[in-house]
């Protein structure tokens, strides 16, 4: 059994040195994995508990850390050697790291939307104002449609199921445009973690290892839209936080409902401004002027909610997640959810439409 557990601890430094070489090698990773093997594993493991009305994915986290608090008062008791706590590690580590990766993390290391959709990865000042404004025109338009009242927020009219229900539609429409982001055999679910989800600053995630969409059912409802595409993005193979912001977007805008489009729209507004913070303050706060006071409700609404939550907690969780995306192909780590303007800003560009 020792031999055995050695083995695995060998076997994780094996695994760590061939997923670097992997990196190298994007075009394989695409063709065998992200369209050749992880589709299939993906189907499967969505139609075996997308029925299931609770989240199977952490159960399966609260079983884990049961365990792992276990070991943790075993090792107190039977006192036993570092040597032989590093190789139990170890081995735990080498089995995590391995069915992470086959489940669902090898997609860290597909080919870029950038290569793939031939779009550029910068932008200009110029390129930023014009999709600053269309963001503007859009949002205000479409609160004004939903509310018929520039000055009143909006709020949504939809249940959180039936917001899980509708995203499909707009990946629907998403497909017609582009093939490759399909999406069948719906697997959305409200998490049961939502609370220290909460806590710790996000809205939701992805289960690698049962491919479940989980997320955060305490969010405000105007962004919960977008939360639950951006989650579907991840289930469709997309490890990339600034890829799966960027189909997030399009499959919001690309439903028929409003409250759809609406946290699309509102959405890409905020990191529009927040971009204008850093670039070109004074001309950030020109543009704020332009937008309706509905909408700015909304946005005041939304940072109240998760000020409230501000804690050491969140901001420990993030410096651990910040490090886990740059070990994970993804340099500018937490800054990564902000770069999906970078695709978005020169698909809009090259594409010629106004989204």
């Amino acid at each position: 059994m020792k031999n055995r557990r050695v083995g695995w601890v060998f076997f994780l430094a094996i695994q760590i040195v061939l997923i670097q070489i992997l990196g190298f090698f994007p075009a394989f990773v695409e063709q065998f994995y992200s369209n050749g093997f992880y589709p299939i594993l993906a189907e499967v493991s969505r139609r075996l508990l997308g029925w299931i009305p609770f989240s199977i994915g952490d159960l399966i986290y609260f079983v884990v850390g049961f365990l792992l608090l276990k070991w943790v008062l075993r090792i107190f008791r039977k006192s036993k050697t570092w040597k032989i706590i590093a190789i139990e590690i170890g081995t735990g580590l080498s089995v995590f790291y391995f069915l992470f990766h086959i489940c669902w993390a090898f997609n860290y290391y597909r080919e870029p939307l950038f290569e793939k959709m031939h779009i550029e990865k910068e932008y200009s000042d110029a390129d930023l104002l014009r999709f600053t404004k269309v963001m503007i025109r859009q949002t205000n338009a479409i609160q004004v449609a939903i509310t018929n009242n520039p000055n009143a927020k909006v709020i949504t009219n939809l249940t959180q199921e039936e917001i899980f229900d509708q995203s499909l539609y707009g990946y629907q429409n998403l497909e017609k445009r582009h093939a490759f982001f399909t999406y069948e055999n719906a697997s959305i679910k409200k998490s049961l973690i939502s609370l220290p989800l909460t806590y710790m600053g996000f809205s939701g995630y992805l289960n690698p290892f049962t491919n479940e969409a989980q997320v955060n059912d305490r969010v405000p409802m105007i962004n919960f839209p977008f939360t639950v595409c951006h989650e579907m993005a991840h289930q469709i193979g997309y490890a990339s936080e600034n890829e799966a912001n960027f189909i997030g977007f399009l499959a919001v805008t690309q439903n028929e409902n409003l409250h759809f489009k609406y946290a699309g729209y509102s959405t890409a507004l905020r990191y529009c401004l927040r971009n204008w913070e850093v670039r070109n303050p004074a001309l950030g706060k020109q543009l704020l002027a332009e937008i309706n006071p509905g909408v700015l409700q909304n946005f005041e609404d939304s940072a109240v909610f998760w000020k409230q939550y501000e804690s050491v907690v969140e901001d420990g969780f993030k410096i651990f997640y910040d490090n886990f995306l740059k070990a994970n192909q993804q340099e500018d780590g937490l800054k990564s959810y902000s770069k999906f303007l970078n695709l978005l800003v020169n698909y809009s560009k090259k594409n010629s439409i106004s989204l």
